[in-house]
């Protein structure tokens, strides 16, 4: 899949080069708003991720020219994405009551390549829309978990590797628009919308019998806020 996705992608970066007027290269970096859409249903309950989290992108680009008005931009970003989840309250289990509050993230970095095609309205700002594939390299929960009961608190902080139950390849679609000046440096924004589940569906077994699957349906959503250069 992976030798396909960037076989394709080489194919259109040909392509529109063959047919460019100008091709111009440089670097982009900016923050992400990001969070997970989406829901896991486990024993008949439903959980969703609260809160989105802060990362980052950084990476390059080329825009190819094809007319005054029309351009593809291919780019190799490295992208942190992911999301949070807090949760309080209190539990009563044999006759004693405790509280409780619990603070999660799921860390996710990505390489991915978006193609834009940009349509420029006017000479310095242009709108843009595309697919994009991104391919994971990181991905970890980590958790601190409170608990009291009678005065006595118990904490913990953990850490797990998600990586063999993420996903390997996440797809979607990006839409935004950028401000271009005449020196070379553009500011843009974008949002991308994940396509693809991000974990797999966990089985749990008995032996040779199968006792309850874990449906997964979480997907990657992104707000981009770039600066970037054009040489």
């Amino acid at each position: 899949m992976r030798k396909i996705t960037l076989s394709i992608l080489g194919l259109i970066a040909c392509t529109t080069t063959a047919l460019a007027q100008e091709v111009k290269f440089g670097p982009k970096a900016g923050v992400n708003f990001a969070s997970i859409n989406g829901k896991v249903t486990e024993e008949g309950e439903t959980f969703k991720f609260s809160d989105g989290i802060t990362g980052f992108h950084v990476g390059a680009f080329a825009e190819i020219k094809i007319n005054d008005k029309f351009s593809i931009q291919p780019e190799l970003l490295y992208s942190v994405q992911g999301a949070k989840h807090e949760e309080s309250g209190t539990i009563t289990e044999m006759g004693e009551t405790y509280s409780f509050e619990s603070k999660s993230k799921w860390n996710l970095h990505y390489i991915n390549i978006p193609v834009m095609a940009k349509f420029y309205v006017i000479p310095s700002v242009a709108i843009e829309a595309g697919p994009y594939v991104g391919f994971n390299i990181k991905s970890e929960a980590e958790e601190d978990y409170t608990e009291t009961l009678n005065n006595d608190t118990f904490t913990y902080n953990e850490k797990l590797d998600m990586k063999k139950g993420t996903n390997s390849i996440d797809f979607g679609f990006c839409a935004g628009a950028s401000f271009n000046m005449e020196n070379g440096f553009f500011v843009g924004a974008r949002y991308n919308l994940g396509l693809a589940k991000i974990s797999k569906d966990a089985k749990w077994n008995d032996g040779d019998t199968e006792i309850e699957t874990t449906k997964e349906d979480f997907k990657n959503g992104v707000f981009q806020v770039s600066v970037g250069y054009k040489f």
